[in-house]
């Protein structure tokens, strides 16, 4: 699938600020399930770029703005072209499923994923979370069996909500609360990963439903969240907790992180008035080849 994808967020302020400093997380990957094509950005005021690759080798993008300014606007336009989800069979597995949760607590699987299974801020490994991670019998289920079932459940026992929490909501809320947004679940089956030793990472990116609401222009599309887990012999598996949907082809990776504080697309700090507005508008389209 061809995807356009445009990422507009647009700051306002009260009064003139100065000596904004940012950072940008909104480069696509290119790797085996996706292919970017065409990326740019743009910034107003007019501003110099300087690019290079965080820890977890996300392509970062950071910029300055010294002069004062009452409007920062921040535009990205990517043409990405993505693959089908892989759907695993038992003989793609390459391990037998009893052993993936022995590999899994060796000594080589925690030395190598050691930063994706330790608990976060966001991803706190609590009684409260352990007791939701401990699901259906690992030896029948395998790694790859349990992740696809902590992610069904998660979709069919949480109501997403967009009022219900905020940016600071942290997982173990979640088992209260159950309701929220994309990031909540996200942070949810990652918190419940590192309970049983399974490594996580939390992807940010993009979902195109478009389509799947009748053309509508009153639909209003925004960022995603979901969640990548790695299963012995298979490696890292996108799966999203939100919806019944495989990752694939209407997904496009942005980057990923420990959790959300990782890879926040847009972060900076400004000299001034403390008052601003934040609008940020997204827009997926689907290119006929």
């Amino acid at each position: 699938m061809k995807l356009r994808i445009s990422h507009t967020t647009d700051y306002y302020y009260k009064s003139p600020v100065t000596d904004s400093v940012n950072e940008l997380r909104l480069t696509p990957f290119t790797n085996e399930q996706q292919s970017c094509y065409q990326h740019s950005i743009s910034i107003e005021p007019g501003a110099s770029l300087f690019s290079y690759d965080d820890f977890f080798g996300n392509r970062v993008h950071a910029f300055s703005v010294n002069e004062p300014h009452r409007k920062l606007r921040i535009r990205t336009q990517m043409t990405v072209v993505t693959k089908e989800a892989f759907i695993p069979g038992p003989e793609e597995e390459g391990m037998p499923r009893r052993l993936t949760w022995e590999w899994l607590a060796s000594d080589e699987a925690q030395n190598r994923f050691s930063e994706y299974l330790l608990p976060t801020d966001y991803t706190g490994v609590t009684p409260e979370v352990i007791a939701f991670a401990e699901t259906g019998s690992e030896e029948e289920q395998g790694v790859h069996g349990w992740l696809s079932g902590i992610s069904r459940r998660i979709q069919t026992e949480f109501v997403y909500d967009p009022y219900a929490t905020d940016v600071n909501t942290i997982a173990s809320d979640m088992i209260h609360k159950r309701r929220g947004v994309c990031q909540d679940f996200a942070h949810l089956m990652i918190a419940a990963c590192r309970a049983r030793g399974v490594p996580a990472r939390y992807v940010s990116g993009y979902h195109f439903v478009s389509d799947l609401q009748g053309g509508s222009a009153d639909f209003e599309q925004a960022s995603h969240a979901w969640v990548e887990a790695y299963a012995p012999g298979l490696g890292w598996c996108g799966f999203d907790p939100t919806n019944e949907s495989l990752v694939g082809e209407r997904y496009v990776k942005m980057g990923h992180g420990r959790d959300y504080k990782d890879i926040v697309p847009v972060k900076g700090v400004y000299r001034g008035s403390s008052q601003a507005e934040l609008k940020v508008t997204v827009d997926v389209v689907k290119i006929d080849e």
